[in-house]
């Protein structure tokens, strides 16, 4: 090391606290993270993963069809980042295009899962996306696909596998606990509100509806059929079935 580049870098300390200071990566020792979807589990995801930014996590790019997010989750991100802001994109294409991305969580309607997580695998990141993986046998296929020709990993939100109580159970039922399993059922109780009926409208100002639709066939924008209710459409969601269903498969699998 050259004297000049010692003292560079002893002058640079001086401008970090020591909790700061101890956040210096290198290059190879950070993984820069990129959130398509920030609403409801895309809140829940990038606080998670920018609260690991101690831990060598850094979230730099939010997209979000929904520009009135913005404000409140960058503020979010800031805080658990030391100040350290995402910058935002409404096109999860131009997150993609950034080459310092190293992955990226989805966390949008699930008709978008599997043409967002194809694209992501073809742009060279890695994948976190929510469950259900896909919006039908199909796609899911051809996200196997993605991933392998394009040698990146890719893993769906099936939290009850991380989740310390259920890995025991697994492990006792396993093991014989129980004896000779024949057959595992899930089930699940919830209720559900009705939504109710209102008449279409304009989009708001807000929303980039186009891109919400994306893959989806064009439909008039109806305020009661977006946000989480999209869920009860089939061609942005699947029920119940492909809401809180892939739990309890996937733990009776």
């Amino acid at each position: 090391m050259t004297a000049t580049g010692a003292a560079g870098i002893a002058l640079g300390a001086t401008a970090f606290s020591a909790k700061s200071y101890g956040n210096i990566l290198g290059a190879n020792d950070r993984v820069i993270m990129g959130s398509v979807g920030i609403r409801g589990r895309g809140k829940d995801l990038i606080k998670s993963f920018s609260s690991m930014y101690g831990e060598g996590v850094t979230v730099k790019t939010i997209c979000d069809v929904d520009s009135d997010l913005f404000p409140e989750r960058i503020q979010l991100v800031a805080d658990n980042q030391e100040g350290k802001k995402p910058g935002t994109v409404t096109d999860m294409r131009e997150l993609y295009e950034d080459k310092d991305i190293d992955a990226v969580f989805i966390a949008t309607p699930n008709h978008w899962h599997a043409l967002a997580t194809i694209w992501a695998c073809q742009a060279g990141k890695h994948v976190y996306v929510e469950k259900p993986s896909s919006h039908n046998v199909w796609e899911g296929r051809k996200m196997v696909e993605a991933a392998r020709k394009y040698n990146r990993i890719v893993q769906v939100g099936f939290q009850n596998r991380s989740i310390s109580k259920v890995m025991q159970a697994m492990a006792f039922m396993h093991n014989g606990g129980i004896g000779d399993v024949f057959m595992a059922r899930g089930t699940c109780f919830k209720p559900r509100d009705s939504f109710g009926i209102t008449e279409d409208s304009d989009p708001p100002a807000n929303l980039n509806y186009d891109l919400w639709l994306g893959p989806a066939p064009y439909r008039a924008y109806n305020e009661l059929k977006g946000h989480y209710n999209w869920h009860w459409h089939w061609d942005t969601g699947n029920g119940d079935t492909g809401n809180q269903g892939p739990h309890q498969f996937d733990v009776a699998h």
